[in-house]
């Protein structure tokens, strides 16, 4: 039996705005990421979900608590699906990071940077362990955007994710997980961003 996942980015925040590096920093949703999560849980009020999961991240949380509210099913916090760890370098500006990065594996080493592998490696373990405990049902899955990538460029050989694919806030990306493979179904939806009202 396949299992869907439903992978989500959270809401905007102050950080995503200034083109801020936030890895584990825990910085809160902005009023418009508040709106933004609220548009994705009426969205998503028709879906049945068995359950919500999400990093501990608040930015995750407070955009996963809204969804698993109007769906009316469990929500279920992992440490394992936070952002990349930028270290020392969380808080720069993209512009700033580069300007220091000049040898990613030394750097890697000296600013505390968790290797991209080693993300990609909690992301896919993480996602392939939820979608084996739950044979059939649908599940909504609540991360972050470099996360999020990662995963998706593994599953789909680098057709999408990483260096390929911009993900919006609140944008959702549906998978499959079917006799060990996954399918990715849709990528980077916003349309409950696009709605009037």
């Amino acid at each position: 039996m396949s299992t869907t996942i439903y992978f989500i980015r959270h809401g905007e925040t102050e950080w995503n705005k200034a083109r801020r590096i936030q890895g584990h920093s825990d910085i809160a949703l902005t009023p418009a990421g508040i709106e933004q999560a609220e548009r994705l849980a009426e969205h998503l009020a028709g879906q049945a979900f068995s359950a919500v999961y999400c990093s501990d991240l608040q930015r995750a949380y407070e955009t996963a608590k809204r969804v698993a509210e109007k769906v009316s099913c469990p929500l279920f916090t992992l440490p394992v699906l936070r952002e990349r760890c930028y270290g020392k370098l969380e808080g720069l500006s993209y512009e700033e990071i580069r300007k220091k990065l000049k040898n990613p594996q030394q750097d890697e080493a000296r600013f505390g940077i968790e290797p991209f592998e080693a993300m990609q490696k909690r992301a896919y373990e993480c996602l392939t362990s939820l979608a084996v405990a739950h044979p059939g049902e649908t599940l909504a899955v609540v991360s972050h955007g470099g996360l999020i990538n990662s995963f998706l460029h593994y599953v789909s050989n680098g057709a999408c994710g990483t260096g390929v694919t911009r993900l919006e806030n609140t944008s959702i990306n549906v998978l499959r997980y079917d006799q060990k493979k996954w399918e990715v179904v849709k990528v980077n939806d916003i349309q409950h961003l696009r709605k009037s009202g």
